[in-house]
């Protein structure tokens, strides 16, 4: 299992990741690429960190 990242503050609040991720998917039908699947991974465990409260975000 690969170790788990360090704690980095997010600047972004729930409701702006939700939107990127709906951003990657313009149509229900949509296919990511292996970029956009990378990013679309990111930005859940970005989201689940700050659903979680284990950052900060920007005031």
């Amino acid at each position: 299992m690969p170790p788990t990242p360090s704690h980095r503050g997010s600047a972004r609040s729930a409701a702006e990741l939700n939107d990127a991720i709906r951003a990657l998917f313009p149509h229900r039908d949509a296919r990511l690429t292996d970029e956009q699947r990378e990013e679309y991974h990111r930005l859940l465990a970005e989201l689940d960190r700050v659903e979680r409260g284990d950052v900060t975000t920007a005031a």
